[in-house]
């Protein structure tokens, strides 16, 4: 029979940290965990598996983390010495030949999970290599667990004999004793004999939960006071089985050895007895894993050559039709003739990828360092311009080097591409050099192929798209505290990582642009979108916004006083002092002192005091509501008022915000530092924030904003002849809905009745249900469902889209917006109910957000065309369906007429597209 071993390295690296004494190479790098996690591989080789895995945890949160805010929240961070091993490990692993898994949003164990589950189904053995006691719900026949370090076998007697349970009901089994390293809550005082002796009595969690009035004593009261949270436990603790992955069980197989990079990376970590090995194996070979090769006689323009990258197993689907995992050959160039030898390569190529290394991510503040040119995949070169660390080599003039290259990118008949390329742009833009003819972007190609695939960054990209394991940035500079800026990176080390960006950028291109070729719909949103809307952000970053300082700082002010008056109303309130930002003191006055029933709990069972939960009870008394005010106002002062007027560039005395194409998966624009999207609206204090954006004297603010947007394309996409008629008289779209449900005249709506519409017109668009609308309206269950049913009664073509739209998710997985956008919906196949009924409702509403977006960006490129000739007008900004821009006063009224006519004529729609367009001296003057 076929075997498969799957190697827990996340187990594997702490057990071998903390089995093994404080080991050090001979530069005084830790190497302990890294020793024994390559013994045990070392051994795993020998058995020759036919199928093999090396599972580790992927960086950041997962979805337990999203169930359970306080899920691992005891557990201490990772030592730094065993931080420091992660990388190098990851690198053996990959150069002996084991497939690497890491999967972002689950952790190793689901991983483990999933691929047991399809190779038993398979009829293939599975021994999982691990020490980690939730991996026996995994165990049984043809499933076993093996500790390599005290060389033991668990198979299904062997679960049993150790925790008194069998593998079917080890998931109820840590339900019930919990986990104090994972935060797991269990029942309180159940020990793993107290558990066993329920399990075997009951057989199973829920009979046990059935029957918890049966259980007498002090460990009876602790189960039933455990019982609301043992459902999230169970979730918890539960391995996931139905993991998507970029591999199958036929695809992980053993590959051949690197050796090259094995004995390098053995002999910097003084791994002797393994490379003795190693060498016995092979003979002896070659000497280092970067060879120099002669550059015609140029002593200091050294080609280094990358060793292959350890490769993960591609789907189908995402193997590109060429070998594009070979290893890089990059050159170091530091010489005139070297360089004028690029220069004649980039002049002829067709595609030229470039990069550039910097002093900093602010691209606004940032100075450049080196940059890197790509012309075909697995060659690239590296041209340091700024590398100033003590007995650094002679480079290049950086003004010399960006003068020549000037005319070239400058130059629109000559196809350029990068990687998040709007900010190389910016940076060029800081030199004088405005980059013209970008062709690609392999951010964007991703991102439009299949927007939640995979994060968009390099490196994810280069390991799905590509099976290639990229250098990290911390691997050449170092983490935390002890990390150096990249110009005093050595330029060996700078060379293969920079040349490996631009190299990297062409092959992912490569890899992708046939997939979006194939597809015209997204290949016309990624040229005819996409891509030209990247020099339109960056033209916005770098204008900039004008920030009234003073304004923001008398804001500051007052906020803060206001935060002190609600702090002595809430002492008043509560009868004595306390901390208001401390939950746990919230929680003792609100429901002990002052005895109000909590309407919400947290997850182990306590009363919550988040802001739902104070909504749920601000009607009981004040504090709950002096609460949520004071809350609101520190979140506004520490985000905006004080923040704001700290991130003025010093260069340019305003503010640059970040806008990101590839970061919402409906198309949205984002921003961050600032987050201009989230600024408040709907409170007073909120908008005041807005008169802080003002124009310079003699200038104006004009925000010009979609009206409706969302319904508007509701009623084009449905096609729902009242709908539709409603927007084309012009009238209150609102006030006709609730003449429609409630069978009157539009003049006979009372308020509540045209606030009834509006929450149906927009809560439909979100899939809200009945109990959601009832909340909102404050009315009950009943009377909320009657008023949708009066609109769907009205507005049949409504129902039908929503329901064609759940269908065509269903079936194709993915809904398209009115452009051809691809909006991919995950959880529509979940066991889950909960979760597939969210993923229906986005089905529903996620072709209005993503037409919306759409529409707005093609708004933003016909404007910014119009503007470009200009310099009396300037677009600063993009928030929701608005665009803002500060434009000089006497041409205010030109401007205005100019926007409104290419925002309205921005999509074709069976619905007029309304603009409203105000004009101020600030912000909120304008909106």
């Amino acid at each position: 029979m076929a075997k498969l071993i799957l190697i827990d390295g996340s187990s594997y690296l702490y057990r071998a940290f903390h089995a093994l004494p404080p080991l050090t190479n001979s530069h005084g790098e830790p190497t302990g965990a890294l020793f024994g996690v390559v013994n045990m591989l070392r051994a795993t080789l020998k058995a020759r598996p036919e199928y093999v895995a090396f599972v580790s945890d992927a960086p950041g949160p997962t979805f337990r983390n999203e169930l359970y805010d306080q899920y691992k929240a005891n557990r201490p961070p990772m030592p730094d010495d065993l931080r420091a091993q992660v990388e190098p490990m990851l690198a053996i692993v990959g150069a002996l030949g084991f497939p690497i898994l890491r999967v972002g949003g689950v952790e190793a164990d689901d991983v483990i999970g999933t691929l047991t589950e399809q190779a038993h189904a398979q009829g293939i053995e599975v021994e999982i290599s691990t020490g980690d006691k939730d991996l026996a719900q995994l165990v049984r026949p043809g499933v076993t667990l093996v500790n390599t370090m005290t060389n033991t076998t668990t198979d299904d007697a062997g679960v049993m004999d150790k925790f008194g349970v069998h593998p079917a009901q080890i998931v109820d089994f840590l339900s019930l004793t919990g986990d104090s390293i994972d935060n797991v809550p269990g029942v309180p005082k159940c020990g793993p004999k107290t558990a066993a002796k329920w399990l075997a009595e009951y057989g199973t969690l829920d009979n046990l939960i059935a029957n918890a009035d049966k259980i007498g004593g002090k460990i009876g009261e602790s189960l039933r006071a455990a019982l609301p949270q043992l459902p999230l436990s169970r979730e918890l603790v539960q391995i996931k089985l139905d993991v998507p992955l970029d591999a199958t069980v036929d695809q992980l197989q053993l590959r051949d050895r690197h050796v090259d990079q094995l004995r390098e990376l053995y002999t910097r970590y003084d791994f002797k007895a393994a490379l003795k090995d190693l060498d016995a194996d092979t003979g002896g070979a070659t000497v280092g894993a970067h060879p120099v090769r002669d550059t015609g006689g140029a002593t200091s323009g050294n080609l280094a050559e990358t060793a292959s990258r350890p490769q993960a197993a591609l789907p189908q689907e995402d193997r590109p039709g060429q070998d594009l995992a070979m290893a890089g050959q990059y050159e170091l160039v530091t010489t005139q003739a070297q360089f004028e030898d690029w220069l004649a390569k980039i002049a002829t190529a067709p595609l030229v990828s470039f990069d550039t290394e910097t002093t900093s991510i602010d691209s606004m503040q940032a100075d450049i360092v080196g940059l890197s040119l790509s012309v075909e995949p697995g060659h690239a070169c590296y041209v340091p311009l700024a590398h100033d660390y003590p007995g650094a080599p002679a480079q290049l003039s950086r003004e010399q080097v960006l003068a020549t290259l000037k005319p070239f990118f400058e130059d629109a008949s000559r196809p350029k591409m990068g990687q998040h390329a709007k900010y190389d742009i910016n940076i060029l833009s800081n030199y004088g050099i405005h980059l013209r003819g970008l062709q690609h972007d392999s951010m964007l190609e991703s991102y439009v192929w299949n927007a939640t695939a995979t994060r968009h960054d390099m490196d994810s990209l280069a390991r799905k798209y590509l099976g290639v394991e990229t250098i990290k940035y911390e691997q050449v500079a170092g983490k935390g505290a002890k990390q150096i800026p990249f110009s005093q990176v050595d330029l060996d080390t700078a060379c293969r990582y920079a040349a490996e960006d631009a190299d990297i950028t062409l092959r992912l291109h490569h890899a992708l642009w046939p997939k979006l070729e194939s597809e015209p719909s997204l290949r016309s949103v990624y040229q005819n979108i996409e891509v030209p809307l990247i020099p339109v952000l960056a033209s916005m970053e770098q204008c900039g916004v004008l920030i009234d300082v003073n304004e923001l700082r008398m804001q500051s002010q007052q906020l803060g006083k206001r935060m002190l008056e609600l702090q002595q109303e809430a002492w008043k309130g509560a009868g004595r002092q306390f901390n208001l930002d401390s939950p746990k003191q919230l929680q003792a006055i609100l429901f002990d002192e002052l005895g109000l029933s909590a309407k919400l709990k947290t997850p182990t069972g306590q009363p919550s005091t988040n802001e739902e939960a104070l909504e749920a009870i601000a009607d009981d008394h004040a504090l709950p509501r002096l609460i949520l005010d004071y809350r609101g106002l520190a979140k506004l002062r520490s985000t905006y008022t004080d923040k704001l007027a700290e991130m003025v560039n010093p260069r340019t005395g305003r503010v640059h915000t970040s806008y990101h194409q590839g970061s919402v998966a409906t198309g949205r624009v984002s921003s961050s530092d600032p987050n201009l999207q989230n600024i408040p609206i709907r409170t007073e204090e909120g908008r005041r924030i807005r008169q802080a954006f003002v124009a310079p004297e003699g200038w104006v603010v004009l925000a010009a904003d979609y009206s409706q947007i969302e319904l508007r394309i509701m009623a084009h996409l449905s096609g729902d002849e009242g709908l539709v008629k409603a927007f084309k008289e012009g009238g209150d779209v609102h006030r006709a809905t609730a003449a429609e449900v409630f069978g009157l005249k539009p003049e006979e709506v009372s308020a509540n009745q045209r606030r009834a519409a509006k929450a149906i017109n927009f809560g439909l668009m979100y899939g809200m249900s009945a109990f959601g609308l009832a909340r909102q309206l404050g009315v009950d269950r009943g009377e909320a469902s009657d008023y949708m049913a009066r609109y769907f009664a009205r507005y049949p073509g409504v129902h039908a889209f929503m329901e064609s739209t759940r269908q065509q998710a269903h079936r194709d997985g993915y809904v398209e917006t009115l452009f051809g956008r691809r909006l991919y919906l995950e959880n529509l196949q979940s066991r889950n109910q909960a979760l597939r009924a969210g993923a229906e409702r986005a089905a529903v509403n996620a072709p209005m957000q993503g037409t919306a977006a759409d529409i707005i960006k093609r708004a933003m490129l016909a404007v910014h065309d119009w503007l470009q000739p200009r310099d009396d007008a300037h677009m600063l900004m993009q928030v929701h369906d608005e665009l803002v821009f500060e434009v000089r006063q006497d041409v205010i009224d030109d401007v205005r007429a100019g926007v409104v006519e290419r925002m309205s004529g921005a999509a074709e729609l069976s619905v007029p597209l309304l603009v409203e367009a105000g004009v101020g001296k600030n912000w909120d003057e304008a909106h």
